[in-house]
């Protein structure tokens, strides 16, 4: 096993608009929308926390203070719960305030995951560090960034969660050049990536899927990445020309991912969560059936 830095900061770039989710984006955060008890945030600052991340840096734009109100403790709330003797309610207020040192900083300018990444260099210093995609939400009974830590402490390169994707929605996604690992099934060495590939210019049908653990030799290739794909500066352009002088690990994580900022990742995401709460499964089962039948 190599000998690597531990991996303790993470970044969660969501700086942006979610026009996807109009018009409720418009007045509420796509971030702050909630998957049953908690906005969608809480799901990646946790899973983050989960995977032994003890400093999140969460980047985020005009009109988002809703989040860092979320992570900070209320004095209004713990003085009602405490007088209506509310302890559990309370306890669970303050764990997800408690989870990591959670810091904001603010992408002044819409210019793309590779700039808002790139603002975090500072809160970086010379660590690794993992990326949870603000839009990715994804269950599973390991966290995935604990499964990047883990690869990129076996190998000592860094890390891409990848899943195979239908070869005709590459387009939205990136495509890895990937070769086999010998002895595992489910990790890759990644010598080259594309981002939203045109028919017929896709390496493999393995696309990363929200999370990334990279080192910081990764934002002087950030500052001399040209706009790409949409006239912004593309994450993945960086982690291309990173992967040719340095190759890349990619691993096939195991997970269900939503995207909650489109309908239908928001909507399913809570459909599953439904099915899991205690206070509503059982209810929410018998109405799906029902339903179904009708």
């Amino acid at each position: 096993m190599s000998t690597t830095p531990k991996v303790r900061k993470a970044i969660i770039p969501a700086a942006g608009l979610g026009t996807r989710m109009l018009p409720i984006s418009r007045a509420v955060p796509k971030e702050m929308l909630p998957i049953m008890d908690y906005p969608a945030i809480y799901y990646l600052v946790k899973e983050a926390a989960d995977s032994g991340i003890t400093d999140i840096l969460i980047i985020t734009g005009r009109d988002k203070d809703a989040m860092e109100e979320f992570f900070d403790y209320s004095p209004e709330y713990d003085a009602v719960l405490t007088a209506k003797g509310k302890s559990d309610e309370l306890a669970a207020l303050h764990a997800v305030c408690d989870l990591a040192n959670v810091y904001f900083l603010r992408q002044k300018q819409p210019k793309g995951l590779g700039h808002a990444v790139l603002r975090a260099k500072d809160f970086v210093g010379d660590e690794p560090f993992a990326i949870l995609y603000g839009d990715d939400i994804i269950f599973s009974e390991k966290p995935v960034v604990r499964q990047l830590i883990d690869t990129y402490e076996k190998y000592g390169r860094a890390t891409v969660g990848v899943k195979e994707v239908e070869k005709e929605l590459l387009p939205k996604y990136c495509s890895m050049k990937a070769a086999p690992i010998e002895g595992s099934a489910d990790e890759f060495f990644v010598d080259d990536m594309i981002e939203k590939p045109a028919p017929g210019k896709e390496f493999s049908n393995l696309a990363i899927l929200g999370r990334v653990l990279l080192t910081p030799e990764i934002f002087p290739i950030l500052e001399n990445t040209a706009p790409g794909a949409g006239g912004e500066i593309q994450l993945t352009d960086a982690m291309a020309v990173y992967a040719r002088t340095r190759g890349v690990t990619a691993k096939i994580f195991a997970g269900d991912r939503y995207d909650i900022g489109s309908k239908l990742g928001f909507a399913t995401a809570n459909f599953v969560k439904a099915l899991e709460h205690p206070e509503t499964k059982e209810a929410f089962a018998k109405f799906v059936q029902e339903y179904l039948k009708g």
